[in-house]
């Protein structure tokens, strides 16, 4: 998946929004105002690569089961993980894995605004 198709998918998500919250370079995915997904350019020395909340157990079992996914960069690794965008993880997989994190934010959001926003979902 590349940056695109992965900046496309997530605005794809109910109330999603994007900005460079943290400066060019960083596109910060957010519902309501909380961050789901950080999506980095690529650099000279490193791919792009995405930031994205997750639950700790299934964090732990995306980190053994892919080496592109490591705990999250400049975030808390218990509940974030960043997965790097070089192609060895599949695409549906990562397509869940910013699900997941949208979810994991929307669940964490006062049940006023969730069913404001008619994102009340089983979580």
């Amino acid at each position: 998946m590349t940056p695109e198709e992965l900046s496309d998918f997530a605005l794809e998500l109910p109330e999603a929004v994007d900005d460079e919250a943290f400066g060019p370079g960083a596109a910060v995915f957010k519902v309501e105002q909380k961050v789901f997904a950080i999506l980095q350019d690529a650099s000279e020395d490193r791919p792009a690569q995405v930031t994205l909340k997750c639950e700790p157990d299934l964090a732990l079992h995306l980190r053994e089961q892919y080496a592109a996914v490591v705990p999250g960069y400049h975030v808390n690794k218990r509940h974030w993980n960043t997965v790097v965008l070089n192609g060895t993880v599949p695409v549906d997989e990562l397509r869940e894995m910013v699900e997941h994190s949208y979810d994991r934010v929307v669940a964490g959001l006062p049940k006023a605004v969730r069913e404001r926003l008619g994102l009340l979902r089983k979580v």
